[in-house]
């Protein structure tokens, strides 16, 4: 590996490294979350970086993490660093949704030296690694659309039977589900 500072193939300096660029990079996107909720996007007709920014942080991804913090909470600022491509979404979340700074730093830095860990030790890479294993044998391919099959087919069934406990019509002050609604028909 040529090109590649000695320091940053292993060992702590790059365990601290790793640390510094996540945490930049998850203070940075909460910063410009901030940023546009402040006024960013009143430049949303704007042209050049501005107008950029204001379009970008009035779309979907942004709008996708505050969703998320709405629904699960701190939780979620930890948790959004073992995956990829929503941590951009819930850190730009926590700032349009003008979360404190100290409570989104307190519940982003467990996520941070999670992250760190993960890409200093290469677990990141051995995952890639293996899904790419896997992906190229067909009897795993068949077995990760069955496990697809079985899990849409558990949520179409258990979202089904929630709708069909939620009431229907109300008769003289009773309740009338969809299960009552067949019977009585």
């Amino acid at each position: 590996m040529s090109g590649i500072p000695e320091w940053a193939s292993s060992g702590p300096l790059l365990y601290a490294f790793l640390l510094f660029v996540i945490f930049c990079r998850a203070q940075g996107t909460y910063w410009l979350g901030r940023a546009a909720a402040a006024g960013v996007l009143a430049g949303e007709n704007a042209d050049g970086l501005r107008g950029a920014l204001a379009r970008w942080f009035d779309g979907p991804v942004p709008r996708r993490g505050a969703r998320m913090l709405e629904k699960w909470g701190l939780i979620i600022i930890p948790l959004c660093f073992l995956t990829v491509g929503v941590q951009t979404a819930v850190n730009a979340g926590a700032g349009l949704v003008r979360m404190k700074w100290r409570t989104y730093t307190l519940a982003m830095i467990p996520g941070c030296i999670v992250w760190a860990g993960l890409y200093a030790l290469g677990l990141l890479a051995l995952w890639l690694a293996a899904i790419g294993t896997i992906a190229g044998n067909p009897i795993a391919w068949l077995a990760m659309a069955g496990l697809f099959v079985v899990a849409g087919l558990t949520y179409y069934l258990r979202r089904r039977r929630e709708q069909s406990k939620c009431p229907m019509n109300v008769r003289d002050g009773e309740t009338v589900t969809v299960e009552d609604e067949v019977l009585v028909g």
